[in-house]
């Protein structure tokens, strides 16, 4: 078997970024030689992109995940951080208001809230740990939510 025709094999299943391709196929025994002329191919017909699976993941993962986790999430597939931040800043332009909403209809049946602006310390604490884990910046959330709460009385 050829190098392009593993790149192909893999490719068929799911997005591979092309750090993920030259590693599987170092671990193949395939020389770096043949590795770079399979992805400058593979790119140039662009069947792998980084961008595209980054896209991908950024929409895949938003509303489940913060920022933070997305992209250490990329860069554990060897995606340089200026592309994710490109990628991210364009997407964040075109994002809608109320992407959050189901992470704030399950926060708020999870931890039985009801309101807002008086949430009790264990439960704040539980609630900032819960956002934080999934990469999200608690203290924004939790200011975001009070807002919409307060434009909601009025």
């Amino acid at each position: 078997m050829i190098c392009i025709d593993y790149f192909y094999q893999l490719l068929s299943r799911r997005e591979y970024s092309a750090y993920e391709l030259t590693k599987k196929a170092k671990e193949k025994g395939f020389e770096q030689n043949d590795i770079i002329e399979a992805l400058q191919e593979l790119q140039s017909k662009e069947y792998q992109s980084d961008t595209r699976l980054v896209e991908s993941m950024i929409s895949s993962y938003q509303g489940k995940y913060g920022k933070s986790v997305i992209k250490r999430k990329c860069r554990e597939k060897g995606i340089n951080a200026d592309v994710f931040e490109q990628i991210w800043e364009s997407q964040a332009e075109s994002e809608e208001p109320g992407e959050l909403d189901d992470l704030k209809a399950k926060v708020m049946r999870k931890y039985k809230i009801d309101d807002f602006f008086s949430i009790e310390p264990k439960t704040k604490r539980q609630l900032w740990n819960y956002l934080q884990y999934r990469g999200f910046n608690p203290s924004e959330l939790l200011m975001q939510w009070q807002r919409e709460q307060e434009e909601a009385v009025e």
